[in-house]
């Protein structure tokens, strides 16, 4: 069994990923070309979920292929249970990890999502989670739908970059700190840092409706996967329970705006996330009992955030119906998200 517990008390993550990247000039050997990759995710995952949501936002839904991971997985790969057979059915592969090992035979890491794999050779080209949604956004622009959100614009790059940085170290990373804490120590402090930088951003959402700028960008993507997770997950399972999001109203309102923006809510598989959380951290929860709650009715509750400066997709426009293919299972989010 894997143990997800820091035994040295504070929570260390491993940031080095691959990272090659699928750019226009192919200058890493890999150039954007529709119809040659596919972009592996699980639901479960926040870092998975920006990029389900990015990619469908920009409308590169008929450029690159998404296969799904089931919401658990062993010590060693993250698998697709979901599956007929249990085998993706465009890489002919049961695990992750068989992608990783075609490049990279030795691969001394851990199989993460999402990863981009190279069709024509069954390779991984990159894990790099960060940098893969920018790309997205900024060398696969002759592929985005017409009426696509411009969410890494030039203008306001410093800014997104700035705020990423934050959201990520104290928050995206932040619930992780606390809950794989292995310390008394080690968990007040990174308490302490999760609701301080939570408190920062209520109060810059108080009177603007998005992170950055008026319109969504990748900012606004990277918190709202950690905030969807927050109530289901990270308040009990994470020990982050000074107050739980439904409990901040800024944050709360904020986050249902964008649930209830299509692109982002449509995504999101609240079953997948229990499971795997409650599942496979075995050593937080050793009865793998997964809860029934939280109530997700309330998501859909009116938000009020239209009174504020801003339009979700500027001068573009929101995505269409998700793909048939691609739709969160019935009964695994509130009832009419699609």
């Amino acid at each position: 069994m894997a143990s997800y517990i820091a035994e040295a008390g504070e929570f260390t993550r491993d940031t080095k990923y691959i990272e090659t990247r699928i750019t226009a000039d192919g200058r890493d050997g890999y150039p954007v070309q529709p119809d040659r990759y596919r972009l592996i995710v699980a639901r479960a995952c926040p870092w998975a979920n920006r990029a389900i949501i990015v990619r469908r936002l920009l409308g590169l839904e008929s450029a690159l292929s998404i296969g799904f991971c089931g919401p658990t997985h062993d010590e060693r790969s993250w698998t697709f249970d979901l599956d007929t057979g249990g085998v993706d059915p465009v890489l002919q592969i049961p695990r992750l990890q068989d992608a990783y090992f075609k490049r990279f035979p030795d691969y001394p890491k851990g199989i993460t999502v999402p990863a981009i794999v190279d069709v024509p050779t069954g390779a991984v080209v990159t894990n790099d989670f960060a940098q893969m949604t920018l790309d997205l956004s900024t060398e696969w622009t002759p592929h985005h739908r017409d009426g696509a959100p411009q969410l890494y614009p030039d203008s306001l790059r410093d800014e997104i970059d700035d705020v990423n940085k934050r959201v990520y170290s104290e928050i995206n990373n932040g619930v992780y700190r606390s809950g794989f804490a292995g310390s008394q120590g080690a968990y007040d402090a990174a308490y302490d840092r999760l609701f301080t930088a939570l408190d920062w951003v209520s109060e810059r959402l108080e009177k603007q409706r998005y992170l950055v700028g008026e319109t969504i960008t990748e900012a606004d993507v990277r918190l709202f996967t950690t905030f969807a997770r927050f109530d289901p997950v990270y308040h009990g399972h994470f020990k982050c329970n000074r107050s739980k999001l439904s409990e901040m109203p800024v944050l709360w309102a904020y986050a249902r705006d964008l649930f209830q923006t299509p692109g982002f809510g449509d995504t999101v598989d609240f079953v997948q996330i229990k499971q795997h959380y409650y599942i496979v951290h075995a050593d937080i929860n050793p009865t793998g009992i997964v809860p029934k709650g939280p109530d997700l009715a309330d998501w859909l509750t009116p938000h009020g955030r239209e009174a504020l400066d801003g339009k979700p997709f500027g001068n573009g426009t929101p995505p269409g119906p998700t793909l048939d293919v691609e739709r969160v299972p019935a009964g695994h989010g509130p009832v009419g998200v699609r």
